[in-house]
């Protein structure tokens, strides 16, 4: 495997390519089909005081898919190392992948020989069966079609109870919702509590009044 280093802001010294060389050799062992490594440190400095830190980029390319990985750190050896542990890792997880995925079952399937199905819990129906239902002597039952509309709503009934707002939270509470339906012990409103931010809660009650004349007469 070919390995490249490059430096933007940043000077490779010959120690930092020794270490790259001497821990890359477990990249070919977890990809053996690699064809390269390509390195990158980038140094930055920043003018507000900030502790300057080093970016080491890794990209790993052959035949398949191109793997990369990043780690920043004040030190670029540690930085190298953060970057190539998850390099590792995302190669291992991959293998890991191809192995499991040729010892599990890759799903139904038909047998040629005894012409069942496997891997499914499906029998064939029988040549007579076929032919029955082609021929009409058994009909086929055809679902009736629903009526369609965009909108769906679902309607509970609930029984009115009469209590004060402090019980209706405290039943909010018990059963875990963000709003109680209930009747106004004090009032005789139709209300709902409902949970805001933190520990606050709201009230909405409705009023209730006799429709006006006109809509009675309607």
């Amino acid at each position: 495997m070919e390995t490249s280093i490059v430096g933007v802001g940043v000077s490779i010294s010959d120690r930092f390519r020794t270490v790259v060389e001497e821990k890359t050799a477990r990249i070919q062992s977890l990809a053996p089909r690699a064809m390269r490594l390509e390195i990158k440190v980038t140094h930055r400095a920043y003018r507000n005081g900030r502790r300057p830190d080093e970016t080491v980029e890794l990209t790993l390319l052959g035949k398949g898919p191109v793997i990369r990985a990043e780690a920043i750190d004040p030190d670029k050896f540690a930085a190298f190392d953060m970057a190539l542990d998850k390099l590792a890792e995302q190669l291992r997880r991959a293998k890991e992948k191809r192995i499991d995925g040729r010892n599990q079952n890759r799903g139904p399937h038909f047998e040629k020989g005894s012409g069942s199905l496997a891997g499914i819990d499906v029998q064939p129906a029988s040549a007579d069966v076929l032919q029955a239902v082609a021929t009409g002597a058994i009909p086929v039952q055809q679902d009736e079609e629903e009526e369609y509309s965009p909108v769906v709503i679902r309607t509970k009934n609930f029984d009115a109870e009469w209590m004060t707002v402090e019980e209706a939270v405290d039943r909010m509470e018990l059963v875990g919702h963000d709003f109680f339906l209930f009747v106004d012990a004090r009032t005789d409103h139709p209300s709902v509590v409902y949970r805001r931010k933190g520990w606050d809660y709201g009230v909405i009650a409705l009023t209730t009044a006799a429709p006006p004349a006109e809509v009675l007469a309607s």
